[in-house]
Order: structure tokens, then C-alpha cells, then sequence
């Protein structure tokens, strides 16, 4: 009997990649934590505290990874822990199909490198319909930390670098989980083709305002809250991924009055730290 842990984390967007392919994002301390124990049998078995947990996309990825020879006479036990909300445009599925990748490489003694990772998990993504552009960009912010600019249809990593630690973020999950319609998004792709191209040269705060302000002109109903949360003090807001989330980042000089933007909303708020670590896995 084999038993592992992965630990992968979460992360926030800066630039959506649905209409140009090309996106930028940020990862943050929020995380999914896989255990995996394999034994002699068959079958993969997963639990999780979370139902809306996709077990498709876990499947796929562990039948991608391991020859059916092999799975045939291997049974999987898969168990979930994460407080990642799901839905929300948090990047709950690029967290758990990294968490899944790395769990099966240990276990099975596979070699597999970062980028085969991120590749399998973005492939794997587009397979099951869990992602549009296969969210490269929202996987190497899960798998690696920190700022990341990426071409989602190459599935290339452009640039990456640490982000700063005096920082939060503020993430608000609105009680309406309805969403505008996202192939109207590439009505704005110049804007977004902008902001992209500030995020390639790490000016990331200007890159998620226009972002938000792009998004929001779309997904949300009130695009003038992008402003409000900047005159308030924040680094810079926009929409993570396709919502319908909005997060806020800032310091902790002007957190309060960033929260109270968000209390007169119907919804919730969650604070993130940055994370710069990188995704771990280890054996029991």
C-alpha cells in the first residue's frame, strides 16, 4: 500500500484569456489538499467535504496519466480537503488537477516534470469541458505562486515572478451566481489584448483594472464597483476568471474600507493571502 499527500494552491485572475487565449493570474494561499492511497484492487474512489467536486475531471486525468494495464489491478482511494469555493471562478479545477497529477506521479513512481504537469492538467481540462482555453494560465498560478503571463493556446508560460507579500486579497462571492455571456467578451478583445500586454511587462495592478472594467461591462451588472474599490485604496479589482468572484487586492492601510465596499452587497467576503510556494507533493 502506497500513501501520498499533494498540496496545491489557489489563485485569483488578472487578465482573462477567453478572448484573446492569453492570460495572466495570481496565486493565492487558499489550497486543495489531495490523499491518495493506492492498494491492491480496482476502482478510483474519491470523497470529498465538497459535492460539487468534479469527478469527471479527476478521472480523466488519472486515466490520462496511468496505462489501463494498470489501473486495472490498482485501487485508488482519492480524498479531498479544500477551501477553495468552488464556482466561483477561484481556480478550484486547476488546483485539482494539478493535486491529482502530482499525486499519481509519486504513487505510481512516474517522473513528470512542472510543465507536464500543467500541460495534462490544461489538455485534460479542455477534454471534459471543466475549461474553455484549458486555464494554463489559472494552473501555473496554482502550481508555482506568485504572478504568472501566459498563452493559454500555446500553453506557454511568458513570464513569472514572485509578487509582494504586503498584500491581500479581498475576494467577494456574490449571492447570484449568474453570469453574462462570456463569448461577448471577445467584443473587448483590444482591451484585453492591452491589459495583457501591461501583465507582460509586470504592470499587473493596471492590467487587472482594465480587465475589470472590461469584465464587468459584461458579467456584472456594476461596473463602476472596479472604481469605487480603487478609490477606496485598492492595488486594483476586477472579476477572477468568469466570476462571478470580484477581488479587490490591497495593503492593510485601506483593507477596511476595501471590506466595506463589499458589506453593503449581498454576498460574502473572503481574505486570501499572496502565495509565492510552490505546490508540493510527499509520500507517508
Amino acid at each position: 500500500m502506497t500513501e501520498v499527500i499533494a498540496k496545491v494552491f489557489g489563485a485569483v485572475s488578472i487578465v482573462n484569456a477567453i478572448a484573446t487565449g492569453k492570460g495572466a493570474t495570481l496565486g493565492i494561499d487558499t489550497f486543495v489538499e489531495t490523499k491518495l492511497v493506492k492498494k491492491e484492487g480496482t476502482g478510483i474512489h474519491i470523497t470529498s467535504e465538497n459535492k460539487t467536486i468534479s469527478s469527471r475531471l479527476i478521472n480523466q486525468i488519472i486515466k490520462n496519466m496511468i496505462p489501463a494495464k494498470i489501473l486495472e489491478r490498482s485501487r485508488l482511494e482519492l480524498d479531498f480537503k479544500s477551501n477553495i469555493p468552488t464556482g466561483y471562478g477561484l481556480k478550484s479545477s486547476s488546483a485539482i488537477s494539478s493535486a491529482v497529477a502530482l499525486s499519481c506521479a509519486k504513487a505510481f513512481g512516474k517522473k513528470i516534470s512542472d510543465e507536464d504537469v500543467l500541460r495534462l492538467g490544461a489538455k485534460t481540462s479542455i477534454q471534459t469541458k471543466v475549461s474553455i482555453t484549458g486555464a494554463y494560465d489559472d494552473a501555473c498560478a496554482c502550481h508555482f505562486g506568485g504572478f504568472n503571463v501566459t498563452d493559454n493556446l500555446k500553453m506557454k508560460l511568458i513570464h513569472r515572478e514572485l509578487a509582494p507579500k504586503d498584500v491581500q486579497a479581498i475576494i467577494f462571492l456574490p449571492k447570484s451566481r449568474k453570469r453574462g455571456n462570456l463569448k461577448r467578451l471577445k467584443e473587448f478583445n483590444n482591451a484585453f489584448k492591452k491589459s495583457w500586454e501591461l501583465a507582460k511587462s509586470s504592470d499587473y495592478w493596471n492590467a487587472a483594472i482594465l480587465n475589470g472594467i472590461a469584465t464587468t461591462s459584461i458579467l456584472n451588472s456594476e461596473p463602476k464597483l472596479i472604481m469605487r474599490l480603487i478609490e477606496r485604496g485598492a492595488h486594483c479589482a476586477t472579476i477572477s476568471g468568469n466570476g462571478p468572484s470580484i477581488i479587490a487586492i490591497t495593503d492593510k492601510r485601506n483593507k477596511t474600507k476595501v471590506m466595506k465596499e463589499f458589506s453593503v452587497l449581498e454576498g460574502k467576503i473572503m481574505i486570501a493571502k499572496i502565495n509565492n510556494k510552490k505546490a508540493f507533493v510527499h509520500e507517508l
